[in-house]
């Protein structure tokens, strides 16, 4: 069995990351810690846990080693112990955007503060198996991924790898994201009274997870507004592009379905009939799919591509799993088939 402990626990994505790497065959779970909740059950802060774990939350500065150390901290902390947390554990997933960036300099840009571990940033690989599959099998450091650049990134992918869009005109692209993006802590916006049946813009430009769209898509031109809609789970990207000269429906079929045929999480919904005629975050909670659609208006040459999942599945913990597995040699899908509910 693989010795797996993650830090930062309590909040959201840890809950996550403890439920699905608790019916894992191939993991046993060494520690879980959490400062805020030292020396409570796990199942007092995940409910979801009951009877799943007898595992108490343990201090952050009492951990031991193991095999693979999930950190789920708070933006800005793990880099500065990633020293310690090396020596500790061989392999290390990184649910925070801490690493998801190459260059110290966009990372200063898009976070507004200088990196304290720079030297490290070129030893993570960026933890989206669709994007990094074979170097995530050769890692031993992995970064986690923004939900919402999640989002982006794989409504772009059969676009992108099959150079459909053009190069030379911007892209636009809109997010609605569910209130568990603002974390356990929760903030001012994310109060019930003040979040529960609005849809709210929060973000017309700027938003930090702009930078993983350009990166890890290599578009330059990327604008990127975010809505919050009356979600607990789920992020659902609309992307607005240009076609490249020629571009068909046929070449749109083409390479959406040899995206989905080469990602066993990835699946196209393009229905003519019924209500689920396109993508919806809804039907994906706790899974580890995301659901991809298309649609393209030749006349007046325009794509519109649509990115639907669970933000704290396939935008955090499940998608870190995943790199788990391919990074120990398992099979990518092991402990991720959950297909999601319905109805819910």
């Amino acid at each position: 069995m693989i010795r797996v402990s993650i830090v930062g626990a309590s909040g959201y994505s840890g809950g996550e990351l403890l439920r699905l790497l608790l019916s894992h065959p191939e993991v046993e779970i060494a520690q879980a810690t959490s400062r805020s909740h030292l020396g409570e059950y796990l199942y007092q802060v995940h409910p979801n846990l009951r009877k799943r774990t007898s595992l108490k939350f343990s201090d952050p500065a009492s951990l031991e080693p193991c095999d693979v150390l999930f950190l789920a901290l708070p933006h800005g902390k793990a880099q500065l112990e990633i020293n310690r947390y090396a020596d500790l554990a061989p392999n290390i997933i990184d649910l925070s955007a801490d690493f998801r960036l190459r260059s110290p300099k966009l990372y200063q840009q898009w976070y507004g503060n200088s990196h304290a571990a720079p030297e490290w940033l070129d030893r993570f690989v960026y933890g989206l198996p669709e994007l990094h599959r074979d170097q995530i099998r050769q890692a031993h450091y992995i970064s986690g991924v923004g939900c919402n650049a999640t989002a982006a990134n794989l409504a772009l992918l059969p676009l992108v790898k099959a150079h459909l869009i053009d190069p030379e005109k911007p892209v636009v692209i809109e997010i609605k994201v569910g209130s568990s993006e603002g974390g356990a802590e929760g903030n001012p916006g994310t109060h019930h009274p003040e979040r529960s049946s609005v849809i709210r813009t929060f973000s017309p430009f700027g938003h930090r997870h702009t930078a993983e769209v350009i990166q890890e898509s290599g578009i330059n031109q990327v604008i990127m507004t975010m809505t919050s809609v009356d979600l607990v789970r789920g992020a659902l990207a609309t992307v607005h592009a240009s076609p490249a000269m020629g571009v068909t429906t046929k070449n749109l079929w083409r390479a959406y379905r040899e995206t989905v045929n080469e990602n066993p999480f990835l699946r196209l919904v393009k229905e003519q009939r019924g209500i689920y005629r396109v993508p919806e975050p809804k039907i994906l909670t706790g899974s580890n799919y995301a659901d991809l659609g298309f649609d393209f208006d030749e006349e007046h040459h325009h794509i519109i591509s649509i990115c639907a999942i669970d933000n704290l599945m396939k935008g955090a913990a499940g998608s870190a799993v995943q790199c788990m597995n391919l990074m120990l040699g398992f099979a990518e899908t092991l402990g991720l088939e959950f297909p999601g509910l319905h109805p819910i």
